[in-house]
């Protein structure tokens, strides 16, 4: 094996903390980072990857099946074992590292009896990338972040799981356009709100094209954003219980969006 990179000095690997640490890195090199064997190999097969970093241990151990991938546009560096864990954001890596293409522009597909799912205010990475893994898992057409956290930050990336590369998303923080667009396709929109007088969620028929709106975790969605939506839902809970992680309540409002 030959030139291996040793130095954090490197400009790939600086390049690559930069881009994990810093929003304002990603938006201006339109590049952002990922970890794991997994999702690199969605990432590869998406056609995202434009460097693909291995530690040795992780060469030896990956590289047959990594390098069968179509790498024309894709450079390939090999870096210490200590470097990897240096630039790791987990505590065991397994020393597969990428940098990856930020799509540009990126319009949501409506398509006919379309579901989609509308992220507005969510500010937990976790949660954010939670609901991209279940809309994946339940086969919503689309989700649309309007004023949430970066989409392209490590931890969101992670908890997709790989469902980013799979899943059609776009960001729209301008909410007049988000409306706009929403209402010149034809897509009726339900609100999920607290509130015993909206519609119970499993007593709801979605028909068309339908979009959910799920607000943010501590506040929900603003009151002037919910009255512009066609109408409210709520799901019934039992008890004393009056809230849900954003996360769960966005996973039985998109099951009952499939249903």
């Amino acid at each position: 094996m030959e030139n291996i990179i040793t130095s954090k000095d490197n400009p790939t690997v600086k390049l690559y903390q930069k881009l994990s640490s810093s929003k304002k890195e990603r938006l201006q090199y339109g590049l952002f980072v990922l970890e794991g064997l997994r999702i690199t190999e969605d990432a590869l097969r998406d056609g995202s990857v434009s460097h693909l970093l291995l530690t040795e241990n992780a060469y030896n151990k990956t590289a047959d099946g990594l390098l069968q991938a179509d790498l024309r546009d894709t450079k390939v560096l090999v870096i210490s074992n200590e470097l990897g864990n240096r630039i790791a954001s987990t505590d065991s890596t397994q020393g597969v590292f990428a940098i990856c293409r930020i799509p540009s522009g990126k319009k949501p597909a409506f398509r006919d009896n379309g579901r989609y799912v509308v992220l507005y205010g969510l500010q937990d990475p976790g949660n954010v990338g939670m609901v991209i893994r279940t809309a994946d898992a339940l086969g919503i057409d689309g989700i649309i972040l309007s004023g949430s956290c970066d989409l392209y930050s490590p931890k969101v990336i992670r908890s997709t799981m790989g469902s980013v590369f799979r899943m059609n998303i776009s960001v729209i923080n301008d909410t007049d356009a988000l409306f706009a667009l929403l209402e010149g396709n034809g897509v009726r929109s339900s609100a999920a709100v607290i509130d015993k007088d909206a519609l119970k969620v499993t007593e709801c028929s979605f028909t068309g094209r339908h979009a959910v709106f799920i607000g943010n975790e501590g506040n929900g969605l603003p009151a002037d954003v919910a009255a512009r939506c066609t109408r409210r839902v709520t799901i019934p809970m039992n008890g004393n219980i009056n809230s849900l992680n954003a996360a769960m309540a966005a996973g039985i409002l998109m099951w009952e969006l499939k249903k």
